[in-house]
């Protein structure tokens, strides 16, 4: 079985994962059995303290205003702490409180609080993909992030779970009792993490060098970042890559729920089976198509995930009624969505882990992540705006973001300077 399984490059790659890798792979499943079983009701859980979808935006706005500040602190932070400590520190403030705040929740002011300390969470992002890749075989690391992806994805075997919660004690209790269950899970998973990881050679480096250092002496080394980012194509392209596919997935989370359940007509009950369909869908994926990317040619993949999510978008705001026709439109569009988000959220990944210096790898981070909420702050609050005229815009403007994306990518790789760019770049297989 094992030589088997060794013949396939993503079980071969998960079989022979060692150290950190290892830790941070292994213990991402653990989200399927914590925080994926509150999200796919989120955003009806607000609506139900009498919150409108324009606060519902708001809130989203906050969240990623909060994730700005907080990326522009994270790569001094992660220096200063070391990878190890502020993944485990930060990932407790960042999801494991807000957790008891949501399950608790009585209204919007709760919902701000918790969208303030949620935000934290960039500084465990960054400090947890150095933990990850830092030590890792370079010629692994799209393998490794498609791992990481069908971990989060395998919360579809526990779908049901949120299911049968709903239906038998209706939609809030069901929801606290989650986000109670969702705060042990995600402390065991920081403590478990914490303790068969080690800090990575590049941090203990890091981290020794910032000893002495003050924040300030710290965040001013950002300079050094920045001028590694401005001169490297790779790393300004993955930015806008990371960018446009941060601000829909960020739309899809937060107004999926609202259109299917307050505009088709789905019945809260249901409302988890179609991500679980849509996440075993992205496992299937990645099994069958995405470990067949080389990380030599990624322009046609990028190509085909910004398609695909268009096309299911497209299929999605076409939804009128809920017959038959209805459900087949819906789970065409599911089919397409799970293909295009995991293409682009690996590669996003893989195009930020390729490109960047690694000595300056954290600094980088820090002012990638930074930018990207930046520009994403706003577009919570649009998207309310807009889904408070209509609950399709939404997914328009998202069309709008993923032709964007397909147009950054043609100037990207097709640009007779990038070109030249691209060819000079010695990527292992």
């Amino acid at each position: 079985m094992k030589k088997l399984l060794l013949k396939h490059k993503l079980f071969r790659t998960l079989i022979e994962l060692r150290g950190n890798s290892r830790a941070c792979v292994y213990t991402e499943p653990m989200w399927g059995l914590s925080m994926n079983l509150c999200l796919p009701y989120a955003s009806v859980y607000m609506l139900t303290f009498g919150m409108s979808d324009v606060q519902v935006g708001i809130i989203s706005s906050i969240y990623m205003f909060s994730q700005m500040i907080f990326s522009f602190l994270s790569g001094a932070v992660v220096d200063k702490m070391g990878r190890r400590k502020s993944t485990a520190l930060f990932d407790f403030l960042a999801w494991s409180v807000p957790c008891l705040i949501w399950a608790f929740s009585q209204g919007f002011w709760f919902f701000v609080v918790a969208a303030l300390l949620n935000g934290m969470m960039k500084i465990p992002v960054v400090s947890w993909d150095c933990l990850l890749v830092e030590d890792a075989p370079k010629d692994k690391i799209t393998q490794i992030y498609s791992w990481v992806i069908i971990a989060g994805n395998l919360s579809a075997l526990f779908a049901p779970i949120s299911s049968i919660l709903v239906s038998r004690l209706t939609l809030v209790p069901a929801i606290r009792i989650l986000y109670i269950n969702a705060f042990i899970i995600m402390t065991a998973k920081i403590l478990i993490l914490y303790k068969f990881s080690t800090e990575t050679g590049i941090g203990r480096i890091r981290r020794e060098a910032s000893r002495n250092k003050s924040m300030s002496e710290m965040l001013s080394g950002y300079r050094n970042a920045l001028l590694k980012i401005r001169n490297s194509k790779g790393t300004v392209f993955a930015i806008i890559v990371s960018i446009l596919v941060e601000i829909v997935s960020m739309i899809t989370m937060t107004f999926w729920q609202i259109i299917t359940s307050r505009h088709i007509g789905i019945p809260d009950a249901l409302l988890p089976i179609f991500p679980m369909i849509r996440s075993i869908l992205s496992i299937v994926l990645f099994f069958t198509v995405i470990s067949h990317i080389k990380q030599t040619r990624l322009e046609w993949p990028l190509y085909g995930g910004f398609i695909s999510s268009i096309i299911g978008c497209v299929l999605l705001i076409s939804i009128r009624n809920l017959g038959i026709w209805g459900y087949v439109l819906l789970s065409l569009s599911l089919i397409f969505d799970a293909l295009g988000s995991a293409v682009l959220n690996t590669l996003r990944e893989s195009l930020v882990a390729i490109h960047a210096d690694p000595e300056e790898r954290s600094g980088i981070m820090a002012l990638l992540q930074t930018t990207v909420m930046l520009i994403s702050v706003p577009f919570g609050y649009i998207a309310g705006l807009l889904s408070d005229i209509s609950r399709k815009l939404p997914f328009v403007l998202s069309i709008i973001l993923l032709l964007a994306g397909i147009a950054a990518t043609a100037l990207f790789y097709h640009l007779p300077l990038n070109k030249k760019y691209f060819r000079s770049l010695k990527v292992t297989e």
